[in-house]
């Protein structure tokens, strides 16, 4: 596994579009979009790293080893990324309303990890359910959701 990774890597027009199957695409976009949860307050916490790694592997069914390797490739794209339009519109056209949901929920427990909700994770949530095309509504219940999964 680690060897397409880096295979990708090398081969990496600058684009998630390059490269990668769709599946994997997919599996990027996620770990981006987790990412940036876990930095939207400037800081990203081991609990929070750990969090996101776990989710990826659970969701995606992945081994420890391609998790953490697809979490360096999705650093990557996000350190390169100018904003999350390319990452959020590919999961937009991959997953249903459920999955998006679940996408949202997994956010709201990374950003809960650690206690406290910050003025910078609440915009990005915001933002981000804009982006994923998810309802008030749908924002409110994946919060209540993953508050009472952290407890």
């Amino acid at each position: 596994m680690f060897n397409f990774i880096k295979q990708t890597l090398l081969n990496s027009k600058g684009s998630l579009d390059d490269g990668p199957d769709t599946e994997e695409k997919t599996r990027i976009a996620a770990g981006v979009i987790l990412l940036e949860a876990a930095h939207a307050d400037h800081e990203c916490t081991e609990d929070e790293l750990s969090h996101v790694i776990e989710t990826l592997r659970a969701d995606f069914d992945l081994s420890e080893k391609h998790a953490e390797d697809l979490i360096e490739l999705a650093h990557r794209e996000r350190t390169r990324a100018v904003d999350l339009f390319e990452f959020t519109n590919h999961i937009n056209n991959e997953f249903s309303r459920e999955e998006k949901r679940a996408v949202l929920e997994a956010v709201w427990r990374i950003i809960h990890i650690d206690g406290q909700l910050e003025k910078h994770e609440d915009h990005f949530t915001r933002k981000l359910t804009h982006l994923l095309r998810l309802t008030h509504k749908d924002m409110i219940n994946a919060k209540l959701k993953a508050r009472e999964q952290i407890q």
